[in-house]
């Protein structure tokens, strides 16, 4: 019997967990398994580079879960700097374009896997592509830029953005002794927070020497003779730079499904069913950040690109193509993420997130600590609560703080899968001792007044 040929796209996250589930399933004698890696490292943590970055933590390959020669000892034909450069559908093979040799070849699939990632976002103004101008997506590019920081010719650094990428490169900058500006289109830092939590992420920042920019809008990045970087231009005012970072954002990469004729969201991610296949296509399969996924609370796909969710398609993928079955249900929507020692979290929707799908909704705000108040250490923690009208369903939570706050945020993330309301949250059984929780927990005060918000719309 010839065995079937599983062509994998994409040498990261959903690419080689799905390659190594599936052979885990089946051997090499009823699946071969080609994989296609356009870069020169599998299986590594993209969201550990700004802590590599840091110097928290030591050594690029620290990085890396599985080399390329790992996967290759589990029968996986892994093939590195290796791009595909067409998907013919109808053909059941694929085009790659070998970067080392040049050489082009067609190699055919029974079965296929796309995942090709995200790709940041970067706007086409004058100077992007200069010297000193820097994304983070990959470890060269990590590597690229501690090259940079190394000669950079004066210590002035700006991020332009001022997400999760944004604020977590500001603080590797600043560790790194460089004065450190971030300059943010938004109303505050961390718009995945409505603006007045994003203001205590600003406020933060400030105390910790960052100069945070609002309402910033970059229009070109100055260089010198020598083709440097010297200033990023915005609207209204131009910031020295010896160093800049770009933290905007990322977007899926589906230039290749597209140009396959293959179905893209309005977040423009491919879609697939809750198997992970592309939908209408049976022997198509994707996953990680180039997919769309269905948020639980909104009832809408969505485009959330982290590790959690692309190694869990993997895994899903990896046993479906081995012809067993799994799903992926949707997500929730949390993250969380730091600055220096302030701690950032959110799950479910925000207030702008609730009213673009049609929901009514009251909210709670409330100021705790990570311990009794009593113990040593104890720090300030604000929790945003956001609950349905009416019915009191749980839509969203957002804490900022210190102390062990953003775990907290699992709670409710496990509150909004199972669909629980905010008064069902009140009597959750919740591990308690002074060292690490008053005795009403945060999460659980924020409930309670969300309760009283919700019973007295109620009565309105």
């Amino acid at each position: 019997m010839t065995a079937e040929r599983l062509v994998v796209i994409g040498g990261d996250a959903t690419g080689m967990s799905a390659a190594s589930q599936a052979r885990r399933v089946k051997g090499p004698e009823e699946l071969s398994i080609v994989a296609f890696e356009r870069g020169h490292f599998t299986s590594y943590s993209a969201c550990g580079i700004p802590y590599w970055v840091s110097g928290d933590v030591a050594e690029r390959d620290d990085l890396i879960a599985r080399s390329p020669e790992e996967h290759r000892a589990r029968a996986i034909d892994l093939r590195m700097r290796t791009e595909v450069t067409e998907i013919d559908v109808a053909g059941q093979r694929v085009r790659a374009l070998d970067r080392e040799s040049g050489e082009t070849y067609w190699t055919g699939f029974d079965k296929l896997v796309i995942a090709t990632g995200a790709r940041p976002v970067r706007p086409a103004l004058p100077g992007m592509d200069a010297a000193g101008v820097h994304g983070v997506q990959t470890l060269d590019d990590g590597q690229a830029l501690l090259d940079t920081l190394d000669r950079a010719p004066g210590r002035r650094a700006v991020v332009v953005g001022a997400g999760y990428i944004g604020v977590e490169m500001a603080e590797a900058l600043l560790k790194h002794g460089f004065q450190v500006t971030v300059l943010n289109r938004g109303e505050q830092p961390m718009a995945t927070l409505d603006p007045d939590m994003g203001r205590l992420v600003h406020d933060a920042m400030d105390g910790l020497g960052i100069t945070t920019v609002n309402r910033a809008e970059v229009t070109k990045i100055l260089t010198g003779a020598d083709g440097r970087v010297t200033a990023v231009a915005t609207n209204d005012a131009t910031h020295p730079a010896d160093v800049v970072v770009l933290g905007i954002g990322v977007e899926p990469e589906t230039t290749l499904a597209r140009a396959a004729g293959l179905p893209v969201g309005p977040h423009g991610g491919l879609l697939t069913d809750l198997s992970m296949r592309v939908v209408g296509h049976d022997n198509i399969w994707a996953g990680g950040d180039c997919v769309e996924v269905l948020d639980l609370v909104a009832g809408r796909t969505r485009h959330i690109a982290l590790g959690t969710h692309a190694n869990k398609h993997g895994q899903i993928i990896g046993a479906n193509v081995g012809g067993g079955y799994g799903t992926f249900p949707g997500v929730v929507g949390t993250a969380v993420s730091k600055v220096c020692d302030l701690e950032i979290a959110r799950t479910g929707l925000r207030e702008k997130d609730a009213r673009a799908v049609g929901l009514r909704f009251v909210t709670a705000t409330i100021e705790s600590t990570g311990r009794a108040g009593y113990y040593p250490g104890a720090q300030p923690m604000t929790v945003k609560m956001l609950a349905e009208y009416r019915t009191g369903r749980l839509l969203g939570v957002q804490i900022v703080g210190r102390d062990g706050a953003a775990k907290r945020v699992d709670i409710a993330a496990v509150a909004l899968t199972a669909g629980m309301t905010v008064e069902q949250m009140t009597a959750l059984d919740l591990g308690y001792a002074p060292p690490f929780s008053p005795v009403w927990d945060p999460v659980l005060v924020a409930a309670r007044k969300a309760v009283t918000a919700v019973r007295r719309a109620g009565t309105a």
